[in-house]
């Protein structure tokens, strides 16, 4: 499956600046200690979510914000400090909880995005501002004690690690009776916040470690790792993770004098963790000792005992990438526990955790730097000789145990920081790109999925990183094979990851060593976007990458061995069309060769290995098809015979439906006539009885692969006698035989041969024909539905020697009749399948007649005009229900009708789409969303609606409309309401010049309900539209017209007839409305209260409490000509309605009696 590219937009500057200070301005004017209004509160938080999407928008951008960082952040942290000022001086006062939240997230998204170390900066640090923030932070019923408020403690928590770096004494904030009060106060404040999980842990663990690197609290120190030690030994998780982090980040910013003394016990600390099976088991805690680790070793080295200089390519395109040492001192000592911390670092390469690899390989890397260079490269080799724990000699990356994979990926991190800083000596090269060369190619199946794309993408990352640090002169001898390999991942790979990782490797090398052949040219074909897409990655830019000789071979190869074998079934796939495609190049040379090397592995015990053959045995064979020149019949004769060394019992077993599927396919690209004519003296003897067992599977795959065989056997002699046998034995036979008799009836050749022709239309329209000669299943029906119009498409050459025009209009009906397939399952509306298959087989059968109008003698009795406007029409109504699915098919199927010319025949302009105009007017104005725009009920129903007042296609297409408002789905039941009630609003009363009224649409929705009285389906959707025009008042004045209140009262029969005895009580609930909302209405109000008993004393209880509420509203929300009594009211209000009781009897006969009353008395 091809990955969706989503590409973000790039921008040159912070263009949304104004608007951003504006809404920043806006959050920041309020006062924070007054609750807000509801608007208040509604603009305030629209404020907030403009600002978080102009981050997000500018998150991969975000140095774009660097030059008006101090103009945006100074503000917001100046009012946190007001904000901590007041709070300190006025204890007692009380803020808005949510108006603080969201200026603590205001905070928290400007650290988020540019990072806390450039954010706080900007902070306020005066010396000052240590007891505002200190004091703030410690209120006991402040907001920073109140849990939701994560966001303005972690703010103020990295506020007092910045006032900790000002070089100011603690002491001068002590009361002299208490030396030490502030500092402790600080320390406090940290230690009680490490053991949170999240982001207050991070601000603590920052508070802590600057708070000990000042000289007047680095004694303290001291206790703190003594603190540390007896809280690993605990094993408490969470505060295990925040001493860690505070030892991390006090090691590493730290002065070497004052941390060196600390060895012993930072040791001793490693060792708890390590013994400590409660702590190692977490990643964390895994991370930050491998981090400690490595920074306790980098204070033990003196600073970077050698630096490699390079020098790149010059701009007049000389290249000069050598590496230049600086004086170095080879005689340095390296302490003892530097080789215990190696160790340690080299297991923790191996972790299960990538974070914990990740760490490794830098400390690991960092420490190189600063080694002796002999010391470095035993560093190297040992990494390389991690690539060796779980391979056995002579075995092939695929073989390795996929325990393996956090090994490997371990030593490529590892690899690619070593070579990121110049530490990968020329000796050492040619054995790591050996391993990296297995490394690209790392994928094992593991169960259903496999395991390796991280190790690959380090692996390219290693690569690149060479070509960073490395000189041209000692890359030379590996160029060409490197490049291939980098070209081969970038193309072939099944991750999008993994091919951009090499494509970026590829472009490294090309820019700064220009070694590989070709570079720039192939660069072009391989670049970022060029490799995004999966399928233009393997069917464009490979080919065009193969028109280069020096990789071409290379990628034949990895299609063939890798890409061919692959695990999933759709890189095998895409991999024969990259094969064929790559062949094409030079079919003559390539194809048998390629064919040759496939055949080996066709007695794989591997079904993905024969599966990968076969698919690529097909695209060869395709190509020397699609060539058509004179040895082609002879090399399709050749790939042919190797489906002979599949075995038969392997291709037809029960499970190989794959393998089965891609010999059919094989045979139907490479079966040739003079095998058809050796019959069982052909090189592969029982390639009919495959077929035929295809034909008979229990996968629509096999059985279409099946059929593909089928077309070009067909082709090649009449299989008449073979049609008839299929059609006897599937039409009657089970579910899944009758599925494949429309894939198999539907792709004959019938010019070649007739192939029972006859028989073929009759067996299809029986079998989808509505009686009782039908086919049960679904699936079957839409098949042969689908069958009928590419047989049409197969004979339209010589349509009037096949069918007659009975037969073609027979044809015809049965597509239209198809158009009313409603079948629903446990899957939902199946029937949707039929119908839209019968929209698109309408369509292209009427493109096809049109196409050929002037050779087809009595062109209107093969398409009656009549016949044609009514499956427009039916379309139309398809177009506007409620499948979104079904409309958009309906949708691009009315627009190819739109577009098509007219027949070539007299009397043409019968054939012409009623209303034409308008509909162009309204589907075609806008070409760029035409198309797009049917499923989307915004974009199409206030369209649609217009369409009504063509009146050739309005039955129809008001039954659409209103089944799509009888629907649940709310994208496509609220615009078809809106739709119709504005259409309604906008209609005149009476018929008059206008081509429709408000009185007719109410005929043709009365119409509608009185013909389908039995069909819930029907009538409660027109019920649920005449409410919805009740409701907006549309038919108040119909009744002042001479047809109107007849129509009103019918409208009140079809909605109260037999009430009592309806089983939905959706239908139900929807008359209850309109008698209701009829009382509106004079002409009908007093028949209407006396139908309101019916609701009241309904058997359900749910209809009588709803039918009390709704007219209790009702009565409170309208302005009605009468007044409603308060005792009615009060009935409404008091009676228990859903009770069974005699009381809700006399309830229901008091209140229409009342109603009554009220209505006679106005």
């Amino acid at each position: 499956m091809d990955e969706d590219t989503h590409d973000t937009r790039l921008f040159a500057a912070f263009e949304r600046h104004d608007e951003f200070v504006a809404a920043q301005n806006t959050l920041l004017a309020v006062d924070l200690f007054a609750e807000p209004n509801r608007e208040e509160q509604d603009a305030e938080i629209e404020c907030s979510r403009k600002l978080t999407m102009v981050f997000g928008e500018y998150q991969e951008q975000s140095y774009l914000l660097d030059p008006y960082l101090e103009s945006l952040v100074s503000p917001v942290a100046g009012c946190l400090r007001k904000y901590a000022m007041t709070c300190v001086n006025t204890p007692g006062a009380q803020s808005s909880r949510n108006r603080v939240e969201r200026l603590a997230d205001l905070l928290h998204n400007h650290i988020k995005f540019r990072g806390y170390k450039t954010i706080t900066r900007f902070f306020p640090h005066e010396v000052t501002d240590l007891s505002i923030a200190l004091d703030f932070i410690r209120l006991p019923s402040g907001p920073v004690s109140e849990l939701s408020q994560w966001g303005l403690r972690y703010a103020v928590l990295l506020w007092l690690s910045l006032i900790c770096r000002i070089p100011f004494d603690l002491q001068k904030f002590d009361d002299a009776i208490r030396p030490g009060e502030t500092a402790n106060a600080i320390e406090d404040v940290g230690k009680d916040r490490l053991n949170m999980a999240g982001l207050e842990r991070e601000g603590a663990a920052t508070l802590l470690s600057h708070f000990y690197a000042r000289k007047d609290t680095r004694q303290r120190f001291a206790s703190f790792v003594q603190w540390s030690i007896t809280v690993f030994r605990s094993s408490d998780i969470l505060i295990s993770i925040g001493a860690l982090q505070v030892l991390c980040e006090v090691v590493k910013s730290g002065s070497s004098e004052q941390l060196q003394a600390f060895t012993r016990q930072f040791s001793e600390i490693t060792d708890t963790l390590e013994q400590s099976a409660t702590l190692a088991s977490n990643t964390l805690v895994r991370k930050y000792r491998t981090k400690l680790l490595s920074r306790v070793a980098l204070r033990l080295m003196p600073p970077k005992v050698s630096r490699p200089k390079l020098k790149f390519r010059s701009l007049e395109g000389e290249i000069s990438n050598e590496t230049v040492q600086e004086d170095v001192d080879e005689d340095t000592d390296v302490p003892e526990e530097i080789d215990t911390i190696l160790g340690s670092l080299f297991k923790a390469l191996q972790d299960k955790d990538t974070v914990v690899r990740w760490s490794a390989a830098k400390g690991i890397a960092r420490l190189s730097e600063r080694l002796p260079s002999d010391f470095s490269s035993q560093v190297l080799e040992t990494i390389l000789g991690l690539f060796s724990i779980h391979s056995v000699a002579g075995a092939s990356v695929y073989d390795t145990p996929a325990i393996a994979e956090a090994t490997w990926h371990g030593a490529c991190l590892a690899s690619a920081e070593m070579a990121r800083r110049g530490l990968v000596q020329t000796a050492l090269l040619q054995s790591l790109l050996g391993w990296l060369s297995k490394a690209l190619y790392f994928d094992i199946r593991k169960g259903a999925h496999s395991i390796g794309s991280n190790v690959r993408d380090a692996a390219a990352y290693v690569i690149w990183a060479l070509a960073r640090a490395q000189d041209p002169k000692s890359f030379s001898p590996y160029a060409r094979e490197l490049a291939q390999w980098l070209v081969c991942v970038a193309l072939f790979d099944r991750e999008i990851h993994i091919r951009r990782a090499a494509s970026a490797a590829f472009q490294e090398h090309v820019g700064r060593m220009g070694l590989f052949p070709h570079g720039i040219n192939v660069l072009r074909k391989t670049d970022f976007y060029a490799v995004s897409v999966r399928r233009n990655a393997f069917t464009v830019a490979a080919p065009q990458v193969a028109e280069h000789l020096e990789y071409r071979s290379s990628l034949i190869d990895h299609l063939i061995s890798i890409t061919l074998r692959h695990w999933d079934v759709a890189m095998r796939e895409l991999g024969a069309q990259a094969l064929r495609r790559v062949c094409e190049l030079d079919l003559k040379t390539l194809g048998l060769g390629c064919a040759s090397k496939l055949a080996g592995f066709l007695q794989s015990v591997d079904v993905a290995d024969v599966h990968g053959a076969l698919a690529g045995l097909t695209g060869i064979s395709e190509a020397y098809r699609s060539q058509g020149s004179e040895d082609s019949a002879t090399n399709r004769q050749k790939i042919f015979a190797f489906i002979a060394i599949v075995p038969e019992e392997v291709v037809l077993a029960p499970r190989n439906g794959l393998v089965l599927a891609a010999t059919c396919d094989l045979i139907a690209s490479s079966l040739t006539p003079s095998e058809v004519e050796l019959q069982d003296q052909s090189s592969v003897p029982h390639w009919r009885n495959i077929v035929d067992q295809a034909l008979r599977h229990r996968s629509s795959p096999v059985q279409q692969a099946a059929a593909t065989a089928m077309t070009t056997k067909s082709s090649l002699m009449d299989c008449s006698p073979e049609v008839l046998r299929i059609i006897k034995e599937f039409r009657h036979g089970p579910q899944l035989l009758q599925q494949s008799l429309g894939y198999t009836l539907g792709v004959l050749d019938y010019n070649a041969h007739p192939h029972a022709f006859s028989e073929v239309i009759k067996c299809l329209l029986d079998s989808v024909h509505s009686n009782s000669t039908r086919m049960s299943s679904i699936e079957a029906r839409r098949n042969c539905f689908q069958a009928l119009p590419k047989i049409i498409a197969n004979v339209l050459p010589r349509l009037t020697e096949y069918l007659d025009a009975e037969h073609m209009c027979g044809v015809l009906d049965v597509l239209d009749g198809g158009l009313d397939d409603y079948t629903m399952d446990e899957r939902g509306d199946v029937g949707s399948w039929v119908r839209m298959a019968c929209i698109q087989g309408l369509t292209s059968i009427f493109e096809a007649l049109f196409r050929v109008s002037g050779g087809v003698p009595e062109f209107a009795s093969y398409l009656p005009s009549e016949k044609y406007h009514s499956v427009i029409a039916r379309i139309l109504r398809q177009g506007v229900e409620r499948l979104d699915n079904v409309r958009q098919i309906a949708g691009e199927c009315l627009l190819r009708l739109f577009r098509i010319p007219l027949p070539s025949i007299p009397r043409q302009e019968e054939w012409r789409i009623k209303g034409s105009e308008l509909m162009i007017k309204l589907f075609l104005s806008d070409a760029s969303d035409a198309v797009t725009g049917w499923s989307v009920g915004e974009w199409l129903f206030p369209k649609a609606v217009e369409l009504l007042r063509v009146k050739e296609y309005r039955p129809p297409l008001l039954i659409g409309l209103i089944l799509s408002v009888g629907t649940r789905t709310g994208s496509t039941h609220r615009p078809v309401s809106s739709s119709l009630v504005s259409f309604a609003q906008g209609l005149p009363l009476s018929p008059g010049d206008s081509d429709y009224s408000l009185v007719e649409l109410c005929d043709d929705l009365i119409e509608c309900a009185q013909g389908r009285t039995a069909s819930n389906a029907v009538v409660v959707p027109v019920l649920q539209t005449f409410n919805m025009f009740l409701e907006a008042d549309v038919l108040s004045h119909l009744s002042e017209i001479d047809h109107g209140p007849s129509q009103l009262a019918k409208l009140l029969n079809i909605a109260t007839r037999n009430v009592s005895r309806l089983k939905n009580v959706q239908r139900v609930q929807e008359s209850m409305k309109i008698a209701v909302n009829l009382l509106a209405v004079p002409s009908v109000s007093k028949s209407s209260s006396e139908r309101i008993i019916d609701f009241l004393s309904h058997p359900y209880p749910k209809i009588r409490a709803s039918t009390a509420e709704y007219l209790y509203t009702f009565i409170q929300s309208r302005e009605l000509d009468w007044e409603a009594d308060e005792a009615m009211e009060e009935l409404l209000l008091e009676t228990d309605w859903s009770s069974e009781s005699m009381e809700v009897r006399v309830s229901a006969t008091r209140v229409s009696d009342l109603l009554s009353s009220a209505i006679t008395e106005q």
